[in-house]
């Protein structure tokens, strides 16, 4: 399989889980709104998928995909899906106790992640409560990434890219299966949240067993510990916590001082965030994981050119989608946070509220995206204490921005301070990578991304000139019913989308021949 349809595959699916996690985010904002129970409801929520994304998908994910990829090249299956065996019992068995430790201390947990909360003893007590609902979803969302890596490997990306969709569907049913029977409607949405952990789980054995592996958990933890390929393994989860987790950990820093911004401030985030995800996740996260097999083929088989060939076509990918994402984003952030969040306990006050943080988080989108390009450069090779270096640097940066802009501005500050961190981070990863020698950003793909930008830029002029012909037109058209205004959004996004496709043929930025043929081919490049 060739990278495009790697990330094609890989992006299609995601954009499935998205559009999903829309309609998810839709239920959440009816029934939570963005006042204290959806606060408190977002910590639990977030609690588990930070432990997940720094030990499951990020750490974990990019020093195991390496390994067992170089083992299948090697064509020795038996020894690499054994090898899979005892490193996933090993993360599982430490991660139950893990789980069970962060139960008993959850109220300080919480007083950590959002101090906020100390003040209001209420508050304090049901994101508690919801966060021991929801955090067992980190085992069971960990074994899950665990097989999406088997599957990665063996270059199936469809099964995997398609399980966050079972937990959005789960979030949404809990409106007719746990939120009748619970406290409150955050209480049965949490509920859900884990169940929806298991159900994936099983989805993914399916798949597993369609492809003839079958992983047969192992017992003997002392054994396991000492395996030199395992304890190889864990030293590269070890830095990697920090090194594939930065935009995870730095949204951990924007919770802990968003708690203290005021009464609904972490929902703005959360939903502009999740505005956000949809570009990073169709298109970030499609191609890191896409890549990280690929390159890691081509170094275990010495071939440079083409490893630095397909790093190139990584960040062309990403700046291509990416860039046009930013600023679509910036222009259209509050007739989108209208037309999906505004109904229920969502009022036009949230809606301005969470526009102004996706308009400063967009700003930083195409920046994090390419840092997702680049970051399997280095995973690839084994190398995952240059990330934690970085990482470094990049906490920092948004901690010491965050700070000053969150006195002045608020929320928004503390979404602008993250954009700020994207662009060090790519500035360190563009550095590292030439100075090592494995890549370097080429004169060419140079030009390419500053025309990327400029027809990006008409795209943006045609938004904002369409979005002002309707407001004379119709005073302000997000005041009007439902169906009219989808009409007019649906209109002005094909208006944008065909002013850029059009300018990107002009600046011979698309060959719609060159795709449909890297779409049909089936060897790796």
């Amino acid at each position: 399989m060739n990278l495009f349809k790697s990330i094609a595959t890989f992006g299609g699916f995601t954009l499935l889980s998205r559009i999903t996690g829309f309609f998810r985010d839709m239920v959440l904002a009816n029934y939570l709104g963005a006042g204290l129970v959806a606060d408190a409801f977002f910590v639990a929520f977030k609690l588990p998928n930070l432990f997940r994304s720094l030990f499951a998908e990020g750490a974990f994910t990019t020093a195991f995909v390496p390994m067992l990829s170089q083992k299948l090249v090697s064509g020795d299956k038996k020894n690499a899906l054994l090898f899979a065996a005892r490193a996933i019992s090993l993360l599982a068995f430490v991660l139950a106790l893990f789980v069970l430790v962060v139960e008993l201390l959850m109220p300080w947990v919480v007083s950590v992640l959002a101090p906020g909360f100390a003040g209001d003893a209420g508050k304090l007590e049901l994101a508690t409560e919801l966060s021991r609902i929801t955090f067992p979803f980190l085992l069971f969302i960990s074994i899950v990434s665990f097989q999406s890596g088997i599957l990665n490997s063996l270059n199936r990306f469809a099964a995997p890219a398609a399980a966050p969709v079972i937990l959005n569907l789960m979030m949404i049913a809990s409106v007719f299966v746990f939120i009748p029977f619970s406290p409150t409607a955050a209480h049965g949405i949490a509920f859900g949240v884990t169940t929806a952990g298991f159900i994936e789980i099983l989805w993914l054995t399916f798949f597993l067993h369609r492809q003839r592996v079958y992983i047969k958990p192992q017992f003997n933890m002392p054994d396991i510990a000492k395996d030199p390929e395992i304890r190889t393994l864990f030293k590269r989860i070890a830095p990697g916590v920090l090194g594939a987790g930065v935009y995870q950990i730095n949204m951990v820093v924007d919770t802990i001082l968003v708690s203290l911004v005021g009464t609904g401030a972490i929902s703005w985030l959360y939903y502009a965030n999740r505005l956000q995800q949809l570009p990073l996740g169709v298109v970030g996260a499609a191609i890191s994981v896409a890549v990280l097999p690929i390159l890691s083929r081509h170094i275990k088989a010495c071939q440079p050119e083409q490893a630095r060939a397909v790093q190139t076509k990584a960040v062309e990918y990403g700046a291509l989608l990416s860039i046009p994402a930013a600023v679509a984003l910036i222009i259209l952030a509050e007739p989108i946070i209208n037309i999906l969040f505004q109904h229920g306990k969502f009022g036009y006050t949230e809606t301005t509220m969470t526009a102004k943080a996706v308009i400063a988080y967009a700003v930083g989108l195409p920046a994090y995206v390419l840092v997702k390009a680049m970051a399997p450069n280095f995973f690839a090779r084994g190398d995952t204490k240059t990330p934690v270096k970085y990482s470094i640097v990049v906490l920092l940066t948004n901690l010491c921005f965050s700070v000053i802009l969150m006195l002045p501005f608020g929320h928004v500050g503390i979404a602008a301070s993250t954009s700020i961190a994207a662009f060090v981070s790519l500035g360190q990863y563009i550095h590292g990578l030439k100075k090592r020698d494995f890549w370097n950003y080429p004169q060419e793909l140079l030009f390419k991304t500053g025309k990327i930008f400029c027809c990006s830029v008409a795209m943006g002029i045609i938004l904002l000139l369409c979005d002002y012909m309707l407001n004379l037109c119709f005073g302000n058209w997000l005041h009007l019913s439902i169906l009219p205004k989808l009409a007019l959004f649906a209109l002005i996004c094909i208006l944008g989308f065909i002013t850029f496709v059009f300018c990107a043929k002009l600046c011979h930025l698309l060959n719609l021949n060159e795709i449909i043929s890297c779409l049909r081919k089936e060897k790796i490049s």
